[in-house]
């Protein structure tokens, strides 16, 4: 592994609660004995952390946003050109760059530089891409980034700014054959250097379960944001528990919509069925999945263009053996083929989303039949060893080419 020893990773904010297929890849990539170091443009303000980020060795370094004074980027600049002469010219030719951005940029090359570092992976196209390609070129090494889905599909996101970074990437990541199709159309230039491969689990803490001793529970995992759908789900669920009084349904996660979805719980007079219970650690989440008949991956694509890649929690429950519910968006048809590995319902569809509820509450033999062919496509596409060895083939024919 000698020639994918000087490996980092850059992250807009590490740790993340919200984004544990970062941490899986890299404990993959450790484990496999590859090096890394991790940069953050951001301080993390998670006061929850799941328990595999204490397995990770990589030492982890911030690069932080600076407080904007004149003063400071001259210091910045000037430490970084007696190291870098070239990054007078990346200045020169990114005009558009905010001053704050192209500090951190110069920050990361000098690390860059001093640490031997010889090619740089970036999460998300936005932020963390951006000074990826910044401090490359000022080092003269390469740099790639995994794309996911709201750093593609959001409103805010800026084409072509978008499109410098796909380009100068030595390659790009995504995580569906979906987005794989979008970017190679949308971005013809980069098309030849975008791969998919997918995000993985590690499935030896993901043990399938088939029991049939599962709770009239239904449960759902993620941030209380618009494009998770969870008011249809809590909107399906007075129809769930109209027809089935003993049914509960749970919702675990925190975010924006937190106050709005306990207001529609109260006003459906569900207060006794539905529960929001904040945040919960991995082996929580494992252990309400394990109780569970069903878990609901409601999500929709959302007013400003926010969308699911393909959420994580899917992959979760689906090597658990938990059979789950979910829609269209991007990527989740992928794995989710409607009465073969899940039930597929119209995004923002509370009737069906009902009529799906009750079927896999009530016929202990679909669900039996769903979570075995879920755990097949799990075991077949997402293990996080195998994907792994994708990733590092990838780093190690880009530093051969560099080489060359």
């Amino acid at each position: 592994m000698d020639n994918l020893s000087a490996i980092a990773y850059v992250v807009k904010v590490y740790p993340r609660f919200s984004q544990t297929f970062v941490v899986n890849e890299i404990l993959a990539h450790e484990e496999a004995g590859l090096p890394l170091n991790i940069f953050s443009m951001r301080l993390s303000d998670d006061t929850r952390f799941h328990e595999s980020l204490a397995r990770v060795q990589s030492p982890l370094h911030h690069v932080l946003k600076p407080r904007g004074k004149a003063n400071d980027f001259m210091n910045e600049l000037r430490q970084t050109s007696m190291l870098l002469p070239a990054v007078i010219q990346v200045i020169e030719e990114n005009p558009q760059v905010p001053a704050g951005d192209m500090q951190q940029a110069m920050a990361l090359a000098r690390a860059v530089h001093q640490g031997g570092i010889r090619h740089l992976h970036a999460h998300f196209g936005t932020i963390a891409t951006t000074v990826s390609r910044l401090a490359a070129a000022m080092t003269g090494i390469t740099y790639s980034f995994t794309a996911h889905a709201k750093d593609i599909y959001h409103e805010s996101v800026d084409r072509e700014h978008l499109r410098r970074k796909l380009e100068d990437a030595a390659a790009v990541v995504t995580v569906s054959n979906y987005n794989l199709e979008y970017l190679r159309e949308k971005y013809p230039a980069a098309a030849d250097h975008v791969v998919h491969i997918n995000n993985g689990l590690d499935l030896e803490q993901f043990a399938y379960d088939a029991s049939h001793q599962r709770q009239a529970l239904v449960l759902a995992v993620g941030r209380l944001v618009e494009k998770k759908g969870f008011e249809y789900l809590i909107e399906a669920f007075a129809g769930v528990v109209s027809k089935m009084p003993q049914a509960r349904c749970e919702i675990i996660g925190a975010g924006v919509l937190a106050g709005e979805l306990q207001t529609q719980v109260r006003r459906l007079g569900l207060t006794d069925s539905v529960k929001l219970i904040g945040p919960q650690p991995q082996g929580e989440v494992r252990r309400k999945m394990r109780q569970a008949s069903v878990v609901a991956v409601p999500c929709v694509m959302a007013s400003d263009g926010d969308r699911d890649g393909l959420p994580t929690v899917l992959l979760e429950a689906m090597a658990i053996g938990t059979p789950v519910i979910s829609t269209d968006v991007t990527g989740i048809p992928e794995i989710v083929e409607d009465g073969v590995t899940g039930l597929d319902v119209p995004q923002r569809d509370s009737d069906a989303l009902e009529v799906a509820c009750l079927r896999l509450l009530q016929d202990g033999e679909l669900r039996q039949y769903l979570s075995e062919n879920a755990r097949k496509i799990v075991d077949q596409r997402f293990d996080i060893r195998n994907n792994s060895v994708q990733l590092r083939a990838l780093f190690k024919r880009l530093l051969a080419g560099r080489e060359h």
